[in-house]
């Protein structure tokens, strides 16, 4: 009889090693906040967060998704933002020419820079995770919203371009 139940109920865990899978994209979670939508019975919460991935090479993309838990909604934001990924062009681990970027109450100044990446907060993961090794970052216009100076950075980042000496 113990034999049927323990077969029944499948097999232990913690018992085989798997390996270790990498995983593709390099994440960090920015922000998570709890949300409420008010029914007739009360209020229902549900969580937003916001994540940002990248490969640490070149490529970095910022997602927000909502979920019933916190779990569910730190998956979906990510897959959110591999849809959302961009390819930055770097020159020597750092940002090609200066370019600033607006998005809703955030304005955010990139500069290229050498020794390290000296710029707070959302800029900075974001950078990081781009695999920008040096740069300035400034917020010229204060805002304590982190998805909107994510959003900002991802904006300027959209704007690099690198001259083709062919053209010249």
């Amino acid at each position: 009889m113990a034999n049927f139940q323990q077969n029944r109920r499948g097999p232990r865990r913690g018992g085989q090693s798997r390996d270790f899978v990498r995983p593709e994209y390099e994440q960090k979670v920015l922000d998570i906040a709890r949300v409420a939508r008010v029914t007739k019975g009360g209020k229902r919460f549900s969580f937003r967060a916001t994540i940002a991935i990248g490969d640490m090479k070149s490529k970095v993309g910022v997602g927000m998704a909502k979920g019933k838990d916190v779990a569910q909604a730190v998956q979906k934001a990510y897959n959110q933002a591999k849809k959302n990924m961009l390819s930055v062009q770097l020159v020597k681990g750092t940002i090609p020419h200066q370019v600033e970027a607006k998005y809703s109450s955030a304005v955010v100044i990139l500069k290229p820079a050498s020794g390290g990446v000296k710029a707070g907060g959302p800029v900075r993961v974001v950078a990081k995770l781009a695999g920008i090794h040096s740069l300035t970052g400034k917020l010229t216009e204060r805002t304590n919203n982190k998805i909107n100076i994510a959003m900002a950075t991802i904006e300027a980042l959209k704007k690099l371009r690198i001259k083709n000496n062919a053209a010249a």
